[in-house]
Protein backbone atom coordinates (compact mmCIF):
# COMPACT_ATOMS: atom_id res chain seq x y z
CA UNK A 1 0.00 0.00 0.00
CA UNK A 2 1.24 3.45 -0.88
CA UNK A 3 1.98 5.66 2.14
CA UNK A 4 1.69 9.44 1.87
CA UNK A 5 2.79 11.98 4.46
CA UNK A 6 0.41 14.95 4.37
CA UNK A 7 2.91 17.60 5.38
CA UNK A 8 5.25 20.26 4.09
CA UNK A 9 7.53 19.93 7.12
CA UNK A 10 11.05 18.76 6.25
CA UNK A 11 11.41 17.57 9.85
CA UNK A 12 8.37 15.28 9.62
CA UNK A 13 9.76 13.85 6.40
CA UNK A 14 13.08 13.08 8.15
CA UNK A 15 11.31 11.56 11.14
CA UNK A 16 8.98 9.35 9.11
CA UNK A 17 12.02 8.05 7.23
CA UNK A 18 13.26 6.69 10.59
CA UNK A 19 10.32 4.25 10.50
CA UNK A 20 11.93 2.51 7.52
CA UNK A 21 8.94 2.77 5.20
CA UNK A 22 8.70 4.01 1.63
CA UNK A 23 6.47 7.05 1.39
CA UNK A 24 5.66 10.09 -0.68
CA UNK A 25 5.02 13.60 0.55
CA UNK A 26 2.05 15.74 -0.43
CA UNK A 27 1.40 19.14 1.08
CA UNK A 28 -2.02 19.47 2.67
CA UNK A 29 -2.94 23.08 1.95
CA UNK A 30 -5.46 23.81 4.69
CA UNK A 31 -6.25 26.62 7.10
CA UNK A 32 -4.62 25.49 10.33
CA UNK A 33 -7.32 26.75 12.68
CA UNK A 34 -7.81 24.98 16.01
CA UNK A 35 -11.31 24.04 17.09
CA UNK A 36 -11.78 26.05 20.29
CA UNK A 37 -14.83 23.99 21.36
CA UNK A 38 -12.76 20.92 22.28
CA UNK A 39 -9.63 20.20 24.32
CA UNK A 40 -6.25 21.19 22.87
CA UNK A 41 -5.40 17.50 22.36
CA UNK A 42 -8.64 16.86 20.48
CA UNK A 43 -8.18 20.04 18.46
CA UNK A 44 -4.68 19.10 17.27
CA UNK A 45 -5.83 15.57 16.41
CA UNK A 46 -8.72 17.04 14.41
CA UNK A 47 -6.25 19.25 12.54
CA UNK A 48 -4.14 16.18 11.73
CA UNK A 49 -7.33 14.43 10.55
CA UNK A 50 -8.21 17.40 8.33
CA UNK A 51 -4.74 17.26 6.72
CA UNK A 52 -5.04 13.52 6.15
CA UNK A 53 -8.56 13.83 4.69
CA UNK A 54 -7.46 16.55 2.30
CA UNK A 55 -4.80 14.29 0.78
CA UNK A 56 -6.90 11.11 1.04
CA UNK A 57 -9.57 12.77 -1.15
CA UNK A 58 -7.01 12.66 -4.01
CA UNK A 59 -5.39 9.33 -3.07
CA UNK A 60 -8.18 7.09 -1.68
CA UNK A 61 -6.18 3.87 -2.09
CA UNK A 62 -3.25 5.12 0.00
CA UNK A 63 -2.49 5.19 3.70
CA UNK A 64 -2.26 8.86 4.66
CA UNK A 65 -0.39 10.24 7.65
CA UNK A 66 -1.36 13.71 8.83
CA UNK A 67 0.28 15.50 11.76
CA UNK A 68 0.41 18.87 13.42
CA UNK A 69 2.13 20.35 16.45
CA UNK A 70 1.24 23.13 18.85
CA UNK A 71 3.12 24.77 21.70
CA UNK A 72 1.09 25.75 24.79
CA UNK A 73 1.97 27.99 27.69
CA UNK A 74 -0.68 29.14 30.18
CA UNK A 75 -3.24 27.62 27.77
CA UNK A 76 -2.08 30.07 25.07
CA UNK A 77 -1.22 28.49 21.73
CA UNK A 78 2.09 29.68 20.28
CA UNK A 79 1.92 29.09 16.54
CA UNK A 80 4.63 29.83 14.01
CA UNK A 81 5.78 33.42 14.45
CA UNK A 82 4.56 35.95 11.90
CA UNK A 83 7.70 38.10 12.18
CA UNK A 84 10.85 38.60 14.26
CA UNK A 85 9.12 40.56 17.00
CA UNK A 86 6.47 37.85 17.37
CA UNK A 87 9.25 35.24 17.67
CA UNK A 88 11.01 37.32 20.34
CA UNK A 89 7.78 37.69 22.32
CA UNK A 90 7.21 33.93 22.22
CA UNK A 91 10.72 33.20 23.42
CA UNK A 92 10.30 35.70 26.26
CA UNK A 93 7.13 33.84 27.34
CA UNK A 94 8.97 30.49 27.28
CA UNK A 95 12.07 31.79 29.07
CA UNK A 96 12.59 30.15 32.46
CA UNK A 97 9.29 28.27 32.27
CA UNK A 98 7.74 24.92 31.47
CA UNK A 99 5.44 24.58 28.47
CA UNK A 100 3.70 21.77 26.62
CA UNK A 101 4.21 20.59 23.08
CA UNK A 102 1.33 18.55 21.65
CA UNK A 103 1.69 16.66 18.40
CA UNK A 104 -1.44 15.09 16.97
CA UNK A 105 -1.32 12.38 14.33
CA UNK A 106 -3.92 10.79 12.07
CA UNK A 107 -3.46 7.62 10.03
CA UNK A 108 -6.18 7.04 7.46
CA UNK A 109 -6.93 4.60 4.67
CA UNK A 110 -10.14 3.51 2.94
CA UNK A 111 -11.07 1.21 5.83
CA UNK A 112 -10.13 2.98 9.02
CA UNK A 113 -8.94 6.10 10.79
CA UNK A 114 -6.68 6.22 13.84
CA UNK A 115 -5.92 9.44 15.71
CA UNK A 116 -3.50 9.81 18.60
CA UNK A 117 -1.27 12.40 20.16
CA UNK A 118 1.82 12.90 22.25
CA UNK A 119 2.02 15.53 24.99
CA UNK A 120 5.49 16.59 26.10
CA UNK A 121 6.58 19.00 28.84
CA UNK A 122 9.60 21.14 27.98
CA UNK A 123 11.58 23.23 30.47
CA UNK A 124 13.33 26.33 29.12
CA UNK A 125 16.33 28.01 30.72
CA UNK A 126 16.14 31.71 31.47
CA UNK A 127 17.09 33.57 28.29
CA UNK A 128 18.55 37.04 28.15
CA UNK A 129 17.68 39.54 25.41
CA UNK A 130 20.98 38.95 23.63
CA UNK A 131 20.31 35.21 23.37
CA UNK A 132 16.80 35.85 22.11
CA UNK A 133 18.00 38.41 19.53
CA UNK A 134 20.80 36.15 18.27
CA UNK A 135 18.47 33.17 17.95
CA UNK A 136 15.78 35.11 16.11
CA UNK A 137 18.39 36.66 13.82
CA UNK A 138 19.54 33.15 12.88
CA UNK A 139 16.19 32.71 11.11
CA UNK A 140 15.69 29.28 12.67
CA UNK A 141 12.54 30.03 14.68
CA UNK A 142 10.48 31.41 11.82
CA UNK A 143 8.84 28.19 10.57
CA UNK A 144 8.38 26.50 13.93
CA UNK A 145 5.53 26.45 16.44
CA UNK A 146 6.60 28.29 19.57
CA UNK A 147 9.45 29.93 17.65
CA UNK A 148 12.05 27.27 18.38
CA UNK A 149 13.43 23.98 17.13
CA UNK A 150 14.63 21.54 19.78
CA UNK A 151 16.92 19.89 17.23
CA UNK A 152 18.70 23.11 16.29
CA UNK A 153 20.31 26.07 17.97
CA UNK A 154 17.58 26.17 20.62
CA UNK A 155 18.90 22.90 22.06
CA UNK A 156 20.96 25.10 24.40
CA UNK A 157 17.77 26.66 25.80
CA UNK A 158 16.20 23.40 26.98
CA UNK A 159 17.03 22.12 30.45
CA UNK A 160 14.65 19.12 30.47
CA UNK A 161 11.90 17.34 28.58
CA UNK A 162 9.35 14.86 29.85
CA UNK A 163 8.02 12.83 26.95
CA UNK A 164 8.91 11.99 23.38
CA UNK A 165 11.75 14.13 21.99
CA UNK A 166 10.64 13.39 18.43
CA UNK A 167 7.11 14.61 19.16
CA UNK A 168 8.64 17.99 20.02
CA UNK A 169 10.28 17.93 16.57
CA UNK A 170 6.88 17.19 14.99
CA UNK A 171 6.25 13.42 14.84
CA UNK A 172 6.19 10.83 17.65
CA UNK A 173 8.27 8.27 15.75
CA UNK A 174 7.79 5.25 18.00
CA UNK A 175 4.00 5.66 18.13
CA UNK A 176 3.79 6.13 14.36
CA UNK A 177 6.02 3.10 13.79
CA UNK A 178 3.93 0.93 16.12
CA UNK A 179 0.69 1.94 14.41
CA UNK A 180 2.16 1.38 10.93
CA UNK A 181 3.50 -2.02 12.00
CA UNK A 182 0.06 -3.06 13.24
CA UNK A 183 -1.95 -1.44 10.47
Amino acid sequence: MEIILASKSPRRKQLLALCGVDFKVREADIDEILDESVSRVEAIEKLALHKAQTIWNHHPQALIIGADTIVLIDDEVLNKPVDNEDAKNMLRKLSGRTHQVITGVCLMDKDKVKMFSSVVEVDFCVLDENEIDNYVNSGEPMDKAGAYGIQGLAATFISAIRGDYYAVMGLPVSKVYWHLKNW
